[in-house]
């Protein structure tokens, strides 16, 4: 198999098949298919896939899902413009070459576009790869979620400030 260059771009609806079969593969929890096509007819250009050139066929690899919500800040008591990272997920064969931190950073500078004071995510407590990449990306921890996931595990919120709020 031959593998060039990783690129990411905007989700398509055509793409929804790829991405949800990423979602089985890669992760315990799983979204209905409308909860994809919400996020990608609602907050479509912060949908990103990351996709890669194999044997001349493109495929995608990883994505990431996001939308933008309003509520109270992770870093103090006021009403905020938050990003929150829905879902991200690489198929195994394809980490550790960066492409989560792409997805990433190109989820965030779409963000900053949007003018989001700061972006969240809920990440298993013994997600140790990912935890270690968004702490990279500067989140924080800012709260531990009893039982958030079905099994009963608890997730770490953590949170990336964008912009200091004045109050």
């Amino acid at each position: 198999m031959l593998v060039h260059k990783i690129e990411i771009r905007n989700a398509k609806m055509e793409d929804l098949e790829q991405v949800i079969e990423i979602n089985r593969k890669s992760l315990p929890e799983n979204y209905s298919y409308d909860y994809f096509v919400y996020h990608l007819r609602d907050f479509g250009d912060l949908f990103l896939v990351a996709t890669a050139k194999e044997d001349y066929k493109e495929k995608i690899v990883g994505y990431i899902m996001n939308r933008i919500e309003i509520g109270l800040s992770n870093f103090g008591f006021y009403l905020t413009k938050k990003g929150h990272v829905i879902s991200i997920a690489v198929l195994e064969e394809y980490r550790k070459r960066g492409i989560g931190f792409s997805l990433m950073t190109s989820a965030i500078e779409k963000f900053k576009k949007y003018n989001v004071s700061e972006i969240y995510l809920e990440v298993r407590v013994t997600n140790y790869p990912a935890i270690n990449l968004y702490k990279k990306l500067n989140f924080e921890i800012v709260k531990v979620i009893p039982n958030y996931y079905s099994d009963g595990e608890d997730a770490y919120m953590m949170s990336l400030r964008l912009k200091n709020i004045k109050k």
